[in-house]
C-alpha cells in the first residue's frame, strides 16, 4: 500500500532561492541536524542537475519526474515513492509534465553523515538486528527507489510539521523525529530487501526463509508458533525481532500479503468477491470486506469494478 505525504502550503518560508537551473523553486528549512527542501517546478525541463549536501531522502509529492542517477537506468518517479540519494551524488532530473497549472512538487531531507552514523551506531549497540552480519545500515543503491510505507509517510509528515514550527524546542524535537525517520527508512528498505527479494537471502537470513514459507502457504493457517519454528527462534523473540527489523508484526505482514493477492485476483473479470476471499486466505467474507476497505479505502466489489 503506497501512501503520500500531505504537505501544507508554504506560507512563510524561512528561505527561498532559485537553483542554478532557474527551473526548480527551492524552499529551505535549515535545522541543526538536517536540511529540509521543498522543490516545485512549473515548466517542462530535461536533465536538470541537482546535488545536495549529505545523504538525501527525497519523496515525490505531486506530478512526475524521470530520475537519472549514476550507474543505473533512468526510471519514473511518482507520488507515493521515495528515492535515497548518496552523499554529494549528482541527480539529473527530467520534468516531462510540469506546468504552472500542475507544478511538480518534491520533498528532500538532506542528512549529514555524522547524524546517520550516530543513529546507526546507537541502534546496533542497543537494538541489534537478527543477523549479526546484516546490522542496521542504509541499504545499497539497488534498494534506493522505494514505495512509501504508511510509517515512513507519517514520520515525514511530522518532520515537515516540526520544521515549520516556531517552537523554542524545535531543533530538539526535529532531532528526535529525524532519528525515527532514519529507523523507518531502514525498515522500509529491509522490507524491500527481504519481502521482495527473499530468494537471494534464503541461506543467509532467517526471515527470508519465513517470508518464503508465508508466500508458499498463504491460504493456509499461519500461526506465529509455526513461523517462529521456521526461523528456529522462540515465539516471543521471533515476534519482537520481526517487528524491530521491518516495523510491522508478522500478522500484519500476512494480512498485507493476502490483501495484495486479493487485489491481483480481483482484477480477473470472472472471479467473484467470495471466491477471491477464500483464494487469498481469508475464511470470513465480512471480515475480508471490512479489512480490504480499511487498507484500500474502498470495498472489494468497488475495486473489482475499477480494475477488472
Amino acid at each position: 500500500m503506497s501512501t503520500h505525504v500531505h504537505l501544507p502550503a508554504v506560507e512563510a518560508p524561512l528561505a527561498l532561492e532559485q537553483l542554478h537551473s532557474l527551473v526548480e523553486n527551492r524552499t529551505v528549512f535549515a535545522l541543526d541536524s538536517f536540511e529540509l527542501n521543498i522543490f516545485e517546478t512549473h515548466q517542462v525541463a530535461h536533465r536538470v542537475p541537482l546535488r545536495l549536501d549529505g545523504l538525501a531522502l527525497t519523496t515525490m509529492l505531486r506530478g512526475k519526474k524521470v530520475m537519472h542517477l549514476p550507474g543505473r537506468p533512468a526510471f519514473d518517479y511518482l507520488p507515493g515513492e521515495s528515492v535515497v540519494v548518496g552523499e554529494d551524488e549528482l541527480m539529473e532530473i527530467d520534468f516531462p509534465d510540469a506546468c504552472s497549472c500542475r507544478p511538480t512538487q518534491c520533498l528532500a531531507v538532506a542528512i549529514s553523515a555524522d547524524t546517520i552514523r550516530q543513529t546507526v551506531d546507537l541502534l546496533n549497540e542497543r537494538y541489534p538486528l537478527l543477523e549479526e552480519h546484516q546490522p542496521w545500515a542504509i541499504a545499497p543503491p539497488e534498494y534506493a527507489h522505494l514505495t512509501n510505507t504508511p510509517e515512513l509517510t507519517s514520520t515525514l509528515e511530522r518532520l515537515v510539521a516540526v520544521s515549520r514550527t516556531t517552537d523554542a524546542a524545535k531543533d530538539v524535537l526535529a532531532s528526535f523525529t529525524l532519528q525515527e525517520l532514519l529507523v523507518r527508512l531502514m525498515q522500509t528498505q529491509a522490507r524491500q530487501l527481504i519481502f521482495q527479494d527473499y530468494g537471494r537471502h534464503l541461506t543467509t537470513h532467517r526471515f527470508a526463509a519465513v517470508v518464503h514459507y508465508i508466500k508458499k502457504h498463504l491460504t493456509e493457517q499461519l500461526s506465529v508458533e509455526k513461523l517462529s519454528a521456521v526461523a528456529c527462534m522462540s515465539k516471543a523473540t521471533f515476534f519482537r525481532m520481526f517487528k524491530r527489523e521491518f516495523g510491522l508484526t508478522p500478522v500484519e505482514y500476512i494480512v498485507r500479503e493476502r490483501l495484495a493477492e486479493a487485489k491481483r485476483l480481483l482484477r480477473h473479470p470472472l472471479a467473484s468477491v467470495a471466491e477471491v476471499c477464500l483464494r487469498a486466505g481469508f475464511n470470513n467474507l465480512s471480515y475480508f470486506q471490512a479489512l480490504f476497505k480499511k487498507y484500500e479505502g474502498l470495498t472489494p466489489g468497488a475495486y473489482k469494478k475499477q480494475n477488472s
